[in-house]
């Protein structure tokens, strides 16, 4: 980022009262006071209508457009004798085996500073309340060739060149995260997630907004779902929908997931601003904000946590609390953006398993940050010294 976007970033968001909030360019939570979402039984479908299609690109190692794509994800079914069939299930899977949100850290190195971030933390506390609990409020919808690509107005939560702008495809009957259809109604920060197995593309905006026929859109990540990306992510320096430049739907686990005992990728967390170390970010996060307040040793964005391994699984109060905890030990979660609730998981409107019954937003409430131990990944870096070099697909505003 420019000096000139960076004191914009804090000098303006400290005039508007927001320092510890907005996502001054391309960072946490709008409010940074996010509530829990509970459980849903609701029941919903996705239709779609005639459109045209948007191919995009994706990055290579050196932060350059490419539109070459690696193999599909690897995820297949199994047949009743447990046979693998070889049928890829898109959007179980969003990424290839050998992306970092499928890989298992059971045995992977601790930092050196481990115990004193744990210990930070610990004192600091999760946020709302200092509990773990559970967000239900993001939805992730699917497209497909008929599927309407829409265009859309940037507003001043759409960053150059963190930002891509192409159409996007928006299925009838979808949502926002957070609300019953396309509008943004109640200021938050309205994520839009959609993803097209066809054309191997997933869309992903924060501060999405449909209302009065016009499409309003903050910054739009376009990922390619066929590419294993290095550790600089779509560019080094560079945002995404969320503000450690993560895709989010690979980190978001769902409730047809939890019925069926297995977690098999990492997960999405959050902590309050004040409690992110200022500036600094590790890979594979690829970007800090201004609002991040905390001094070492706290954590950076990106920091990767691993559930102990002796943790007593037994201590949790349901089957699918237990389902997250393996998970969590296995493949552990990456700090992807600010905002008081800890860990995020997937709407149920449109998954057939549902969350009532299933999990509950504080069974995991017991589980401290003390419980947790850091993965290595590498030095700190300072995002003041990077700038986000990247082509964004589409010619941005």
């Amino acid at each position: 980022m420019s000096d000139v976007r960076r004191a914009w970033s804090t000098a303006a968001l400290l005039a508007m009262g927001l320092a510890i909030g907005c996502k001054g360019d391309g960072g946490e939570d709008a409010s940074d006071t996010s509530t829990s979402v509970g459980p849903t039984s609701a029941d919903g479908s996705s239709t779609a209508s005639t459109g045209d299609t948007v191919s995009g690109g994706s990055m290579s190692a050196d932060g350059t457009a490419s539109t070459t794509s690696t193999t599909a994800p690897t995820t297949t079914t199994v047949d009743d004798t447990g046979t693998d069939t070889g049928q890829v299930v898109c959007g179980e899977q969003f990424f290839p085996d050998g992306s970092p949100w499928y890989t298992d850290y059971s045995t992977a190195a601790v930092h050196p500073n481990s115990e004193a971030i744990v210990t930070w933390l610990e004192g600091a506390g999760w946020g709302g309340g200092d509990q773990m609990r559970i967000d239900f409020s993001i939805e992730v919808l699917e497209a497909d060739a008929s599927t309407p690509r829409l265009e859309f107005e940037a507003t001043g939560d759409f960053y150059t060149p963190d930002c891509d702008w192409v159409p996007v495809p928006v299925p009838d009957g979808g949502a926002l995260e957070g609300e019953d259809g396309y509008e943004c109604t109640t200021d938050g920060d309205c994520h839009l997630i959609v993803y097209d197995c066809e054309e191997q593309r997933l869309y992903e905006m924060w501060r999405a907004n449909i209302t009065g026929g016009t499409f309003y859109g903050g910054c739009l990540a376009v990922w390619d779902m066929g590419m294993v990306y290095p550790d600089i992510g779509r560019g080094d320096g560079c945002t995404s929908a969320d503000a450690a430049g993560f895709p989010i739907a690979p980190l978001l686990f769902s409730a047809d997931e939890v019925a069926a005992g297995e977690i098999d990728h990492a997960i999405r967390f959050i902590l309050p601003n004040a409690n992110i170390r200022h500036f600094i970010y590790t890979r594979p996060a690829t970007h800090s904000t201004g609002p991040t307040s905390a001094p070492d040793p706290a954590p950076p964005y990106g920091v990767h946590l691993r559930l102990r391994a002796d943790f007593d699984l037994d201590s949790l109060p349901s089957n699918g609390a237990r389902v997250v905890a393996r998970a969590l030990q296995r493949h552990g979660m990456f700090l992807a953006d600010g905002g008081q609730i800890t860990l995020t998981a997937r709407s149920d409107r449109f998954t057939t398993a549902k969350w009532e019954g299933l999990l509950d937003p504080y069974d995991l409430s017991s589980i401290r940050p003390s419980d947790f131990e850091v993965i290595d990944w590498g030095p700190d870096l300072d995002w003041g010294e990077v700038d986000c070099t990247r082509e964004p697909l589409g010619t941005p505003p």
